[in-house]
């Protein structure tokens, strides 16, 4: 996992601790462990999928997850690039993750979806997910707009 800009010198600590949850999280999801991966969540989290599923609380989104690596999800790990990380007070931070969702053995290609998380650090001291929304790319799309409205272009990609 890589971060495209440096950690504020007094957020080095907090940075390697969000970074470790999301690393914690694609760990539990590649081995198949909803339970694990319900765990980086809090009590009240929210998942919305890029289907646009909607999952609330830690418990039911593990659940839910293990449902789908026993299916669907089954031999699937969870490629992250951190793309940005930004800290908002002493314990909620936004980062924006690169990635996708590949089939074990799979060669990584060009991550096709993007994810925006909201982390907190709780009472006992740990980073847990807030929120999780996560968009799937459509590049076509992407081009096309960029090519007949050049000004929607971001200044970064």
């Amino acid at each position: 996992m890589t971060t495209h800009q440096p950690a504020p010198a007094d957020r080095l600590e907090d940075s390697a601790a969000v970074e470790a949850l999301l690393r914690r999280s694609a760990a539990a999801w590649a081995a198949g462990d909803g339970s694990a991966y319900g765990a980086c969540f809090t009590a009240d989290a929210t998942d919305i999928t890029y289907v646009g599923t909607l999952y609330r609380g830690g418990a039911e989104i593990g659940r839910a997850h293990q449902a789908l690596f026993d299916s669907f999800l089954k031999g699937t790990s969870l490629d992250l690039d951190l793309v940005d990380l930004r800290f908002h007070g002493p314990d909620t931070a936004v980062a924006v993750t690169r990635g996708d969702v590949r089939r074990n053995g799979a060669k990584a290609g060009r991550p096709g979806k993007l994810a925006t998380y909201t982390l907190v650090r709780e009472a006992d001291g740990r980073w847990r997910i807030a929120a999780v929304q996560k968009t799937r790319r459509k590049p076509l799309m992407e081009a096309v707009s960029f090519r007949f409205q050049p000004a929607t272009r971001p200044a970064q990609d």
